[in-house]
């Protein structure tokens, strides 16, 4: 199954992208994730909508070709990042390419509630009719990492909490089975 990831962080040892890499190690036998760069976009411009960027148009091709997409989201400020907000308003201009799309969103945080306020805003996000996507439902399937610095190995290694581990490969697997039925 052919997987784009999305970040919301940018940071080099950002918990988030650790998490994705993580994800795209553990689960290569089931995956085929790519991460990609959306801190690459240009800032959504409505003047530019039909015609975008070639980095926005690279970037809805790779949406469109992907069977399903995975979101690693930070929480700023109770939220979802500006540059997340940002890839995610480019594809539901012009050629929406989520609509349809299947999407499992996730996120690390250092407190104790993971990133429930920003995955909340994300699904609202998500399900706007210009994004129109398939968001993988709540109760039960969300993955909140808290207290990440506890669950990651050093400054840069990936997750490596057993308990954490053991729930996403639970959570992996549903929404692979989400993505087959379509």
């Amino acid at each position: 199954m052919k997987v784009l990831t999305l970040v919301g962080s940018l940071r080099k040892e950002s918990f988030n992208l650790r998490l994705a890499e993580t994800m795209q190690e553990r689960y290569k036998d089931k995956l085929e994730m790519e991460i990609a760069d959306i801190g690459a976009l240009p800032h959504f411009d409505q003047d530019e909508e039909l015609d975008p960027p070639a980095a926005v148009k690279e970037f809805k091709q790779k949406v469109l070709d992907a069977d399903a997409i995975i979101i690693v989201t930070p929480e700023y400020n109770w939220s979802v990042p500006g540059v997340l907000k940002n890839a995610l308003d480019w594809t539901s201009r012009g050629e929406r390419v989520m609509v349809g799309k299947p999407v499992f969103p996730l996120g690390a945080s250092m407190g104790m509630a993971g990133t429930l306020r920003a995955q909340i805003h994300l699904r609202q996000i998500l399900v706007a009719p210009g994004v129109s996507a398939k968001v993988l439902p709540p109760g039960g399937n969300e993955v909140l990492v808290s207290f990440a610095q506890e669950k990651f190995e050093g400054e840069s290694g990936g997750l490596i909490d057993e308990s954490t581990l053991g729930f996403l490969d639970q959570k992996v697997d549903a929404f692979i089975g989400f993505v087959k039925e379509g």
